[in-house]
């Protein structure tokens, strides 16, 4: 009895072990199960029961001023190969089967393979009818462990180039890689999310898992509204098309902007290209020559150096200059841009002929220290702050290093560097009563939900210019369109200031100047008595010959002027200086006094009678006679300190008083 027990307490304690021992087993396999085969077997199974996908959201749009879209988003299939899973089949059998429906070679996708490695990109944006061919051999080949699809936002453009060197395009993944695609990148990027989709047996979406698969708008995804208007953009880009045919340069830039608010309103460069197929196009034309091209801006630059003469009182414009041809300053020969002298002619008549040696005097007389100041004042030697990649600051001289001749060449828009952008600035300050705005090129931005983010407001720098001085360089600006150099970009009926400029350009060692190779430039706005537009052109390295501002840049300006005056619906405006030849013929003019009578001494000369003469006529007769001439007053001569007719020595002084 007692050995009967002993049996069964025996065979318990077997039974416990071997329990004890199949839950230790069931254990230790759940452990294995768990911890090292837990994820293959996760994703066995869930591969099995539907499939993981990642859904991005849509790029945020760039639109113009008025609402035009400028880049917009569509969803598009991208394909990704699994190496590890495909090095387990056939590889030669997959890629030359693959590589015919992706537009790859064999050998392509033979490479993709050999990377190693649980992901690699095969192609980017498949079109409907390559993602619906890969799906289709992918199931019958049975391929599905090795290939798949994810969705991303292919970039497109509907106006192609236009625009295209400040929109900038996206690359891979969703990328900004030049223009406001790169710098407003964090704004704009589409949203990626991981999900998982069931399917029934026969890989049908169940639940409400479908729902998940339509694309959404992420939260961060905002819209870029741009102070560019499609409209003046198109006139614009279309005149600079017509200006490469014409004089064939290395290229051509255009910038128009408001000169109450800084709003940029066009931009344009070319040679340009089409953001849909950039990887066509070298990345020479991808840049915004508006804002990373710098160069010496020659006589467009004398709109600043007039100004700052006139604020510091170092001219005026009927101050009477000595126009020899040339000057030497320092052993370096400045000459006009003919080369010949126009004698003895005032301020003014140095602005509208753009005299280089009246304004090499004017420079000297400002001094380094001035002369960088108002550069600087106006813009100049710093980037403008806009936000598109790639913008320079341009070069200007520390005035402690400057020689004469260093001010000299200067004050002429030599020897220092600009941009396109900064010269408009300049520009529109000047149309801006001497105050100097914030560049901008995006006017708002605004919410996933419509809200506003950010909205640009109107900024000042600061004030280059007096209101009074500004007007005056204003009048004197509007005579270089209207008889002046300037004169081809005058618009019938509108009244337009502006200044021309013809620069050498620079080698690209920095060593001197390149032989027969200029910038050619006009730089302006309009109408006078209310600006709405301030527009410059420039043709860089023209190809036919003729290389000067007002020659080849004057007309491109006139008819873009021409065109977004009638675009922007802006009345016609009475020329001041319209029949000003014929009302001066019609003048009456004094009678003139006797004539001196008898023998003149050696070391005299008789005063001439300046009556009724212009400041310029009784400019040169003074000079011609031998006699120190300053004017007072505007308009014909009424009077002078001298009576006319008298003995006087060579070298007197006379003062001739001047009305209208």
């Amino acid at each position: 009895m007692q050995n009967e027990r002993k049996d069964i307490r025996r065979g318990i304690k077997v039974a416990l072990c071997v329990m004890l021992a199949a839950m230790a087993i069931v254990v230790l396999r759940y452990a294995w199960l768990q911890l090292v085969e837990g994820d293959k077997l996760a994703a066995r199974m869930r591969a099995q029961v539907g499939q993981e996908f990642r859904t991005q959201s849509p790029r945020g749009p760039i639109l113009d001023r008025n609402g035009r879209e400028l880049a917009v988003s569509i969803m598009t299939k991208s394909l990704f190969i699994d190496p590890s899973q495909a090095q387990k089949k056939d590889t030669a059998a997959l890629a030359a089967g693959l590589a015919p429906l992706i537009g790859k070679t064999p050998e392509d996708v033979e490479a993709a393979v050999e990377k190693g490695g649980g992901f690699v990109w095969l192609k980017h944006f498949l079109t409907q009818d390559e993602y619906e061919a890969v799906r289709a051999w992918m199931r019958k080949e049975e391929y599905t462990d090795c290939l798949g699809f994810i969705d991303e936002a292919k970039r497109y453009y509907p106006s192609d180039a236009l625009a295209a060197n400040v929109v900038g395009f996206v690359g891979a993944e969703d990328k900004g890689l030049d223009g406001i695609e790169q710098a407003y990148d964090s704004f704009i990027k589409g949203e990626v999310t991981e999900d998982f989709l069931y399917t029934d047996s026969r890989e049908r979406p169940i639940l409400d898992s479908i729902f998940k698969r339509h694309p959404y708008r992420g939260s961060r995804c905002k819209t870029i509204e741009l102070t560019l208007d499609s409209s003046m953009q198109f006139i614009v880009e279309q005149e600079l098309d017509r200006a490469m045919a014409e004089n064939n340069p290395q290229g051509v830039t255009c910038v128009v902007m408001d000169p109450k608010t800084g709003d940029v309103l066009a931009m344009a460069s070319r040679p340009s290209y089409n953001p849909n197929r950039y990887e066509d196009y070298s990345a020479e034309t991808w840049k915004n020559r508006a804002v990373s091209f710098i160069y010496e801006p020659g006589s467009t630059f004398k709109s600043v150096v007039a100004g700052a003469a006139l604020q510091e009182k170092v001219v005026s414009p009927n101050q009477v200059f000595v126009d020899p041809g040339y000057v030497m300053v320092s052993g370096r020969r400045i000459q006009n841009w003919n080369g010949a002298s126009f004698g003895t002619v005032t301020f003014a008549d140095v602005v509208k002929q753009s005299l280089n040696t009246g304004f090499a005097q004017v420079g000297l007389r400002l001094g380094a220290e001035n002369l960088m100041k108002y550069a600087k004042l106006f813009g100049f030697g710093e980037p403008t702050g806009i936000g598109l990649p790639g913008e320079e600051g341009g070069i200007l001289f520390d005035p402690k290093d400057m020689r004469a001749s260093d001010i000299a060449t200067t004050a002429i828009g030599q020897s220092i560097a600009v941009t396109p952008l900064q010269l408009v600035r300049a520009m529109a300050a000047i149309a801006n009563d001497g105050v100097v705005l914030k560049p901008h090129i995006v006017k708002s931005i605004k919410n996933a939900d419509g809200s506003t983010y950010m909205e640009t407001q109107r900024e000042e720098v600061g004030r280059a210019l007096e209101s009074a001085t500004d007007k005056t360089l204003v009048g004197l600006l509007e005579q270089v369109v209207a008889s002046g150099g300037g004169k081809k970009a005058a618009v019938k009926g509108y009244r337009i200031a502006g200044k021309t400029g013809t620069a050498q350009k620079i080698r690209p060692d920095g060593t001197g100047y390149m032989e027969g190779r200029y910038i050619a430039s006009f730089c302006g706005f309009a109408p006078v008595e209310d600006p709405q537009v301030v527009v410059l052109v420039l043709i860089d390295d023209p190809g036919t010959g003729n290389f000067y501002g007002g020659q080849i840049a004057a007309p491109v300006a006139q008819r873009i002027f021409a065109q977004l005056l009638r675009y922007l619906k802006v009345e016609p405006s009475t020329d001041p200086f319209a029949d000003m030849e014929k009302k001066e013929r019609q003048k009456p003019r004094p009678a003139p006094t006797a004539g001196y009578e008898g023998e003149v001494p050696t070391g005299m000369i008789v005063m001439p009678d300046f009556s009724g003469l212009s400041i310029r006529a009784a400019a040169a007769k003074a000079a011609q006679a031998g006699l120190q001439f300053e004017s007072r007053g505007s308009g014909q001569a009424t009077g002078q300190s001298v009576p006319a007719n008298t003995l006087v020595e060579q070298g007197t002084r006379v003062i001739v008083n001047f009305s209208p």
